[in-house]
């Protein structure tokens, strides 16, 4: 079996490269350049070619195939586009549900498909080192949480088809982070003491507000008092808050959290009496849901996660209407926030995600 292997430099996706070698499988590794170089590298110089370093020890050092893949234009034109977008209209976007199901298992899948002899393929499975594991069915493939409950991805991967999860190999499915750790000084991996990497998959180091900044520049708003209306201060462009935010307010007073935003007069709304018996934040529309395996469940009672986290909530499902749904929580959550994206679950299966209207 031939393996298309997704390689960031990371002790996850190192160890899943040498699992499936330890295990007699054809295996390419492929280093995806998405980064915005040439956009935003005056902001944190180059953190990629650190990643990519590490890559090529390895690849290097077991005779491993590696392909660079610059997808920086398709990285732009499909995800940042829409973060931006998302920004602008004041919703709280998820680049990395997006780069899942559009770049690294959409438009990369597509290019090895394509290959002509480029890359050594055809290719019969994807690989990559997300806490997840498949399984197959009668005919279905299912996306099943991983036993390591804090490091679970399957929330990034809710948004794949029935037609991606065929290709889909996780090599770390059955293992927790420790078990992982310890198989990365096992292989004496370059990055074994490598801390994990947080933050949106394109901007590395780069801080989130500094990217917005860059593209959406900043402009002064007031910031107001949800109950009276009374104006508390300012700030730079609403577009640097999303519904729930504590942090990054500096407000005396407080603590404030964002609770609405006005685009159009470029005004951030705050209460620090938000978790009051009058704001339950407990009911949900979502739309532009994908049910990875094909078709919507019957069961009327899910766990959903609205955020990568290992936190599920209870809900119910009040109606579906085509690929939208009414949802209400047992539970309240203050973050609740058009945008977001929320996965459902059933029985330890992730059936698929949708977006809160």
């Amino acid at each position: 079996m031939k393996i298309a292997v997704l390689t960031s430099g990371g002790v996850d996706s190192s160890v899943a490269l040498m699992l499936l070698k330890s295990k007699g499988y054809d295996v390419t590794a492929f280093y995806l350049k998405i980064w915005l170089e040439d956009e935003i590298r005056h902001l944190s110089g180059c953190p990629w070619e650190e990643d990519l370093s590490y890559v090529r020890e390895i690849c290097e050092r077991e005779g491993i195939p590696l392909h660079i893949i610059n997808m920086q234009k398709e990285y732009f034109d499909t995800v940042v586009d829409y973060t931006l977008a998302e920004v602008k209209k004041g919703r709280t976007p998820n680049p990395d549900v997006m780069c899942n199901s559009r770049i690294k298992f959409g438009l990369f899948m597509e290019k090895i498909d394509e290959d002509k002899g480029e890359y050594g393929g055809p290719f019969d499975k994807i690989a990559t080192g997300h806490y997840a594991r498949t399984e197959e069915k009668k005919g279905t493939v299912y996306l099943k949480v991983s036993p390591d409950q804090v490091k679970d991805q399957t929330y990034f991967l809710s948004h794949l088809t029935q037609k991606q999860l065929r290709r889909l190999i996780f090599p770390l499915g059955k293992y927790k982070k420790k078990r992982v750790r310890a198989l990365a000084a096992k292989f004496n991996l370059p990055n074994k003491n490598r801390k994990d990497s947080q933050g949106i998959c394109f901007l590395g180091k780069f801080k989130y507000n500094e990217f917005i900044g860059h593209y959406l520049g900043t402009r002064k708003g007031d910031i107001l008092e949800f109950e009276s209306g009374k104006k508390l201060g300012e700030h730079e462009g609403y577009w640097y808050y999303t519904v729930g935010q504590r942090k990054g307010i500096k407000l005396g007073g407080g603590p404030y959290y964002v609770v609405g935003k006005d685009t159009k007069k470029n005004i951030v709304f705050v209460s620090n009496d938000y978790f009051s018996a009058d704001k339950k934040r407990n009911m949900l529309e979502v739309e532009d849901i994908n049910w990875n395996t094909g078709a919507p469940p019957r069961a009327k009672k899910l766990k959903i996660k609205i955020r990568h986290s290992d936190y599920f909530y209870n809900c119910r499902v009040l109606s579906l209407n085509g690929g939208g749904a009414s949802l209400k929580n047992k539970k309240n959550d203050q973050g609740i926030a058009p945008g977001q994206f929320v996965a459902f679950y059933k029985g330890g299966v992730c059936l698929g995600s949708g977006v809160i209207k």
